[in-house]
């Protein structure tokens, strides 16, 4: 007797399960899957770095330089591979801070506070979650599906690289864990991370305390004019006070230290105080 034929239950239909009906499923997913991995690794808040993707190590961006060279390549290029090289300083900064606050940050109790968490690509992502592996620390990588491929680096805690296909649930993970950020120089991807939390937290729809560090003036004053939106009336000059502007790794270090401390260690400020004074 022929046995009679069992449709696949709906949530093993690949077809439906990728069809325009079942996109709220989709959504949901990469909601519930994360939430499930974050409470598995006991991962409860994050310190998350943006910046560009472009920019290159050190290493990488003068062995490009070195090879143009060689091969007397136009003006342009080596127009662009020179500013390459003057970039990958920021590369070595957002590496050394994420070391820091990685080797810092394992000293507390409970464990697994504050971890460092990228887009999970190449330049500025990788530099962050290299700096944390190099301190032995775990990091996570929120990366996401583009057309022009963007791979996961080599340098994220294996348990704790996402893949993403919804912009919004990736940027939900980055503010929902974070509690702090770091905005190093960038393009347009860093902008709108930038100004969606600040405006987030302007308008008191992040409640928790976020200390932001917008780091290297010379850089974000050449691209932005963030005091002319006050003078214009745009902003108040209290919202210019919602991020700390920081010129060195040392200084972003100690004033995250400083807040993250204050706000969510309960270690008092007096005796923060102290021990600077110390130092």
């Amino acid at each position: 007797m022929v046995k009679p034929y069992r449709p696949p239950k709906a949530y093993s239909n690949k077809e439906f399960l990728n069809s325009r009906d079942a996109r709220i499923l989709r959504i949901l997913a990469e909601f519930l899957e994360p939430f499930k991995r974050f409470r598995e690794q006991k991962i409860k808040d994050t310190i998350v770095f943006f910046g560009s993707a472009r920019i290159k190590s050190p290493k990488e961006a003068k062995l490009t330089l070195s090879k143009l060279k060689r091969t007397k390549a136009s003006k342009r290029k080596l127009k662009e591979a020179e500013t390459a090289v003057k970039m990958s300083k920021y590369y070595e900064d957002a590496s050394r801070l994420a070391y820091l606050l990685t080797q810092w940050s394992m000293k507390l109790k409970p464990q697994r506070r504050f971890v460092i968490c990228s887009g999970g690509g190449p330049g500025i992502m990788e530099a962050s979650n290299r700096g944390a592996r190099r301190a032995k620390g775990l990091s996570i990588g929120l990366n996401i599906s583009l057309p022009h491929e963007q791979y996961p680096n080599s340098f994220i805690s294996k348990d704790l690289n996402f893949e993403f296909h919804y912009f919004f649930m990736r940027k939900f993970w980055f503010a929902y864990l974070a509690k702090a950020l770091v905005i190093m120089p960038g393009g347009y991807g860093t902008l709108d991370e930038f100004f969606e939390t600040v405006t987030l937290v302007q308008t008191k729809k992040i409640k928790k305390k976020m200390p932001i560090v917008l780091y290297d003036s010379s850089y974000w004053n050449s691209i932005i004019n963030l005091k002319r939106l006050a003078r214009n009336g745009m902003v108040s000059r209290e919202d210019l006070n919602l991020f700390k502007v920081a010129d060195t790794v040392e200084e972003a270090f100690e004033f995250l230290k400083r807040e993250l401390s204050k706000h969510y260690l309960s270690i008092p400020t007096s005796l923060l105080n102290n021990k600077k004074n110390k130092e």
